[in-house]
């Protein structure tokens, strides 16, 4: 009987929060709220060689970004969305090498999710590219522990 509650509890576990679940093929799944110009939490950490599943869960009221890049991407991207010119700002995806690994856009009510593997060194952020959006401060700042 000891060892059926000890299996149970065991299983139980590893349906945990969002905090730290892990999947068996080691993806930690972190839920991020985007809510009118603010992420939250707006910071995460992270250990190299880990690979992070980001659910986005967009509750306010507008379309939001989450793109994930160095600030030298984040700027590039920035300028990106202006240049788009329209005043819908959105995206589908973009990438491109370590500096920005590419983005999505979550209309409001609905979620989407990016994946990512941090590598040593990285000095990443995700942002928000809605027009004011991250100048206002909408940004995730990713710790590497």
């Amino acid at each position: 009987m000891t060892a059926v509650i000890a299996i149970a509890a065991l299983a139980l576990a590893a349906c945990g929060s969002s905090d730290n679940p892990t999947s068996a093929t080691g993806t930690r799944t972190i839920e991020i709220e985007m809510r009118d110009i603010k992420f939250s939490p707006d910071e995460v950490q992270v250990k190299a060689g880990e690979t992070i599943r980001f659910v986005f869960n967009n509750a306010g009221k507008v379309a939001h970004d989450a793109f994930i890049g160095n600030e030298a991407a984040q700027d590039a991207h920035e300028m990106e969305m202006r240049n788009a010119g329209s005043g819908d700002m959105t995206m589908d995806s973009a990438g491109g090498g370590g500096a920005g690994q590419g983005g999505i856009t979550v209309a409001p009510g609905d979620k989407g999710e990016l994946t990512y593997t941090f590598r040593e060194g990285d000095q990443l952020v995700i942002g928000c590219h809605q027009e004011g959006h991250y100048e206002a401060g909408m940004k995730v700042m990713v710790e590497m522990s």
